[in-house]
């Protein structure tokens, strides 16, 4: 896998973003959804301008320059964050860019102790990732996976 590297999102990246984010959300059809489509805003630049907007980080994912995937959180206090959002064009699915992500956040945000998030139960690719990189899940709905490191 070439260099990975991560940047702030701009206002000239959201067009750009939102078409990575439906690539990457209709993917999911192979992994357990039933129907192509997404969270709320998955496919709005209005939406992804306002997560620019209201969350903490909003962070492009690069190689060679090239944005091929996006992820945000919001803190939650001084110790305590919650990823909400991460997406990746899917031609670099299971390329280890997930791991990278985590291991930046890690690195770059030492001072959060506490990482959330949730994903949905139908999603076979996404439990088995988190729990390799050591969440563990703290709650359970009929629909979602709540987890927490």
């Amino acid at each position: 896998m070439k260099d990975i590297t991560f940047k702030l999102v701009t206002d000239e990246d959201l067009a750009y973003v939102t078409d990575i984010s439906i690539k990457s959300f209709h993917s999911d059809i192979d992994v357990g959804a039933e129907v192509l489509k997404g969270p709320p805003g998955y496919d709005s630049i209005d939406f992804h301008r306002e997560m620019l907007r209201e969350s903490s980080c909003f962070y492009k994912i690069l190689t060679n320059q090239n944005i091929i995937g996006a992820f945000w959180f919001m803190k939650k206090g001084k110790e305590e964050a919650y990823v909400y959002r991460l997406f990746i064009e899917p031609s670099f699915h299971k390329h280890g860019i997930g791991l990278k992500i985590f291991k930046f956040l890690f690195q770059r945000f030492p001072e959060i102790k506490i990482w959330q998030l949730k994903t949905p139960k139908w999603n076979k690719r996404t439990k088995q990732f988190y729990e390799k990189i050591g969440f563990k899940i703290s709650e359970e709905t009929e629909r979602l996976f709540f987890f927490k490191m």
